[in-house]
């Protein structure tokens, strides 16, 4: 199959490319995401039709936040975009734009782009997580996305890892995205801060000298500078995220793990705790460890997947 236009919508923005069959992002648009949900369609129609002109584009892939029916059609539901509900997205921009179209939720995207072209590569059976605000994650087994019965399989964030735990947006309690995700490293930092404000010197002199106004990138930085405080926090993030993971892997059993998301970029400041764990669940039940790799896509994962799953 020849080119695709793959489109990520995001809360903020909307990225659409021009993608051959290789992933390679031929042309690219950035546009703001509107605020009136009526408009997103509309936005994303013009960018299609100018990425498409002058060139043969056989499909139309849309990666989008939230739940996405298994006919790839509707989004059923997005926190991102207000007032998504039961919204026939397939249908607006097929007919708007003469193409035929798809519809997949973003992290499967972005999960799909890796298996295919980025750090997972070589495998069938993968599990991609996303580790930034939360954790967003996606599954690939036989070389094919788990969708689920209602198509909306793979929210790996909002398994109940502490009972009557901390309290998640999703509304139930003890998630584990309250654990192991930037928001969580940023309030383990804060909390040890408040406790230990001499150990925290290095941290609290990177935001505005109290714990309240510190920030993930503040955390990174001051671990990256030996701040025990902030090292602390890794540490605690990836316990909790290799925790997980083993859970995964006992469900799973994958080939390997690939991480994404902006609080993997710590690097080693959280595979390293992370792995610790992982590999010591996984031995306690005598099963061999999957591959944990860390994404390569970076920001177009979303837009490749989307346009290679047009071709699907």
């Amino acid at each position: 199959m020849g080119l695709t236009i793959g489109v990520d919508i995001g809360g903020t923005k909307i990225l659409a490319g021009v993608v051959d069959a290789t992933g390679a992002v031929l042309d690219r648009t950035k546009i703001p995401t509107p605020s009136d949900p009526d408009a997103v369609s509309e936005t994303i129609c013009d960018a299609v039709r100018r990425l498409a002109e002058g060139r043969v584009i056989e499909g139309v892939g849309l990666g989008a936040a939230g739940f996405i029916a298994a006919d790839r059609a509707t989004v059923l539901f997005s926190a991102n975009v207000p007032a998504w509900v039961n919204e026939p997205l397939r249908d607006r921009v097929q007919g708007a734009v003469g193409l035929p179209v798809v519809v997949e939720n973003d992290a499967n995207a972005a999960a799909w782009a890796e298996v295919r072209f980025g750090a997972g590569a070589g495998h069938d059976d993968v599990v991609c997580l996303t580790v930034g605000t939360g954790i967003g994650g996606a599954m690939v087994q036989g070389g094919r996305l788990v969708r689920g019965r209602n198509g909306i399989a793979g929210e790996p964030g909002h398994m109940r890892m502490v009972p009557d735990g901390l309290a998640c947006g999703c509304g139930n309690n003890g998630c584990w995205e309250q654990y192991a995700s930037g928001n969580a490293l940023t309030r383990f930092a804060r909390e040890r801060a408040v406790g230990e404000p001499e150990a925290a010197e290095k941290l609290l002199a990177l935001g505005d000298g109290t714990p309240a106004g510190l920030r993930g990138p503040h955390v990174t930085q001051a671990a990256r500078l030996g701040d025990p405080v902030a090292l602390a926090a890794f540490r605690e993030v990836g316990e909790w995220l290799g925790q997980g993971m083993a859970d995964l892997a006992a469900m799973l059993d994958p080939a390997a793990f690939v991480l994404g998301g902006g609080v993997s970029e710590a690097g080693e400041l959280l595979l390293t705790p992370a792995l610790a764990a992982y590999h010591r669940i996984l031995t306690r039940g005598h099963r061999p460890a999957a591959e944990v790799v860390v994404a390569t896509l970076g920001p177009d994962a979303g837009l490749v997947g989307a346009a290679d799953l047009a071709r699907v």
